[in-house]
């Protein structure tokens, strides 16, 4: 199994990046990894190359870069070079925690999407915070596409259920379309059709719209929404998270003598809240609906991130949820053809 690396990529780049790297090289020994960057930046912050390839790219695509155009002018830069080598055949994923334009781009135009899906979707795994046992779920898409079309969130559906199967190994997995109420009619025309079709698709275990605010609460196991209400969604809870932990900080540091002592006796406690919400756990961004796993961290990463990705990665290779998505596509071609144009003939 082979990892192409962007190393250049993200705003601890590459010290956290290859300091990641060895951590996810010595948790699984059976993963090589492709670092792509400025080799003599790269080898300043490299204890032990077992397993580990460096290969020069002379450019790095900047977080500021037009993403297109950063794709199409900057061959040599390192995100451009990893997708080249999935591309080949060289590596089997793609990963990269740099500007997520150039990655989403370089998914696309050059490892390719799969034959039938029109668009690819940016995926995330979140935690459930309710009961004695945490868990998770997936949420798509989380910024791929603003712009997004009935037959592009349906094919979220498809796609998300593949991953919620494969990778976390969930066997009939609940899909919920993220909506202003949870009520069939509830939305606008886009997502009434989209329910429509999610309901009467036999081989979807759709439970219906569900609300924003029931997400953390384990409403459903795969949550497909469009991309500007996805990654709007996915701020809101980071930002929820952080504001939330830094008014229990500091209510208890004016607190006085007895909130601090009340704190340090629930020391144990706050950290294990500070965990569940802690989605960085369950790795990267994948962007799903592409010949191969493409999956992009945080630009904030630091080494354990990276290296939880990695873990993220190796399943999604061993999996084979992509193949099985292919397959998938290829048998029921026909039927995708009818249902698009159907919603083409409803306008």
């Amino acid at each position: 199994m082979k990892i192409a690396v962007d190393a250049m990529g993200g705003d601890y780049a590459p010290k956290e990046i290859v300091e990641g790297i060895e951590l996810a090289r010595d948790a699984y020994p059976d993963v090589e990894f492709q670092l792509f960057g400025q080799t003599d930046q790269v080898k300043k912050y490299l204890k032990n190359d077992h397993n580990i390839q460096l290969i020069q790219a002379d450019e790095v695509i900047e977080m500021g870069d037009e993403p297109v155009k950063a794709v199409r002018t900057k061959k040599q830069s390192s995100i451009v070079l990893a997708a080249t080598a999935v591309k080949e055949e060289t590596a089997d994923a793609f990963f990269s925690a740099g500007n997520t334009g150039a990655i989403l781009a370089a998914g696309l135009f050059i490892v390719g999407r799969i034959k039938g899906i029109d668009r690819p979707g940016l995926t995330t795994t979140l935690p459930v915070i309710t009961g004695k046992d945490t868990g998770k779920f997936v949420m798509i898409d989380v910024g791929a596409n603003a712009d997004t079309k009935v037959l592009n969130i349906y094919q979220y559906a498809l796609m998300g259920k593949y991953y919620a199967q494969n990778v976390h190994k969930v066997a009939n997995p609940r899909i919920g379309l993220l909506n202003n109420g949870t009520e069939a009619d509830k939305g606008d025309m886009n997502h009434r059709k989209v329910h429509d079709l999610l309901a009467a698709d036999k081989d979807l275990n759709f439970i219906g719209n569900v609300e924003s605010r029931e997400l953390l609460n384990g409403a459903a196991d795969v949550v497909v929404t469009d991309g500007f209400t996805g990654n709007a969604v996915l701020k809101s809870i980071e930002g929820t998270a952080l504001s939330m932990l830094k008014l229990i900080k500091g209510s208890i540091m004016n607190g006085g003598a007895k909130s601090k002592f009340g704190a340090l006796m629930l020391k144990s406690t706050f950290g294990e809240i500070a965990d569940s919400m802690d989605y960085s756990q369950y790795g990267g961004a994948v962007l799903l609906g592409v010949k191969a796993p493409v999956v992009k961290t945080h630009g904030s990463s630091k080494a354990p991130t990276v290296k939880n990705t990695i873990g993220q990665i190796r399943e999604i290779i061993d999996s084979h949820m992509i193949a099985d998505l292919n397959t998938y596509v290829t048998d029921h071609a026909e039927d995708l053809k009818q249902i698009k144009d159907s919603i083409k003939s409803s306008k």
